[in-house]
This record gives structure tokens, sequence and C-alpha cells, in this order.
């Protein structure tokens, strides 16, 4: 029986350091990951919040109201609201008439080396809500 010598017994200090990268690396994959999710669940909670603030509204001013309430949620959410934009189309207020609401968010990445062109993301969430064909306060007559 031969003994063996110790050359190369010494190899573990680069694995142990291409581990640590591969976890920084990966921490920051899953984060962006999370962030687009994250900003998902914030533009379907103001999509929805916009519709139905404009059915719910007065009428004096609707799409005030709408924008009011998405931006609200935006913020409720951890988010700037000034990344957000609403748009509600052509909804008119009277009564059965549909609003859609469209919520975009842009985003933005977090930082990850070697991959440059990951500068942010676009989220849009749409909601759709029908004017109340009983409400008072709208003039005529539901014919829906």
């Amino acid at each position: 029986m031969s003994r063996r010598g110790e050359e190369g017994q010494v190899a573990g200090i680069e694995g142990a350091v291409f581990g640590v990268l591969v976890m920084v690396f990966g921490v920051l994959i899953i984060a962006n990951a999370w962030a687009v999710v994250d900003a998902k669940l914030a533009v379907s909670a103001a999509a929805r919040e916009a519709a139905r603030a404009y059915v719910e509204s007065d009428g004096s001013t609707p799409a005030d109201d709408a924008v009011a309430a998405a931006r609200q949620a935006i913020e409720a959410h951890g988010r700037d609201p000034d990344r957000a934009s609403v748009d509600l189309g052509y909804a008119r207020w009277q009564r059965c008439a549909p609003v859609t609401a469209v919520v975009r968010y842009e985003g933005s990445l977090a930082a990850i080396p070697l991959l440059d062109n990951l500068r942010g993301f676009t989220v849009t969430a749409h909601h759709s809500e029908v004017v109340d064909p009983y409400r008072t306060g709208i003039p005529g007559e539901a014919k829906c």
C-alpha cells in the first residue's frame, strides 16, 4: 500500500468565493423579480380603486376622483405615485356606462453587475366597472 502525497489538497477557497458570488447574484435577481411582482400588486389595486372611485363619484369630478384614488393606492403600497399614470379612456358619467381604468407604473431595477441592459420595467393593470343604473343623481333612464 503506497501513501499518496498531499498535493492539491489546498483547493476550496475559490469554491467559497464562487459560492458567495452566486449567492449575491441570485439575491439581486430574486429582489428584482420581487420588485416586479410587488409593483404588479400595487398597480392592480390602483386600477381597481380608480375604477371604483369613478363609478362611486358624486358626478362633479369623477375623473379627478379616480386619479386621486389610484395615486393613494400606489402610495399605500409604498410606491412613488409620480411614476404612475392613470388612463380612463372614453369613460362617460351616465347610467350603465362601462369604465375601464388603466394604470401604468414605471419601476426601476437594482443594478446587477455584468447585466447593464436592465434599466427598468413597466407594469400595467386594467380594471372595469359599470356605473350603477339605479343610482340617484344621474340624469336619464337606465337602458342597460
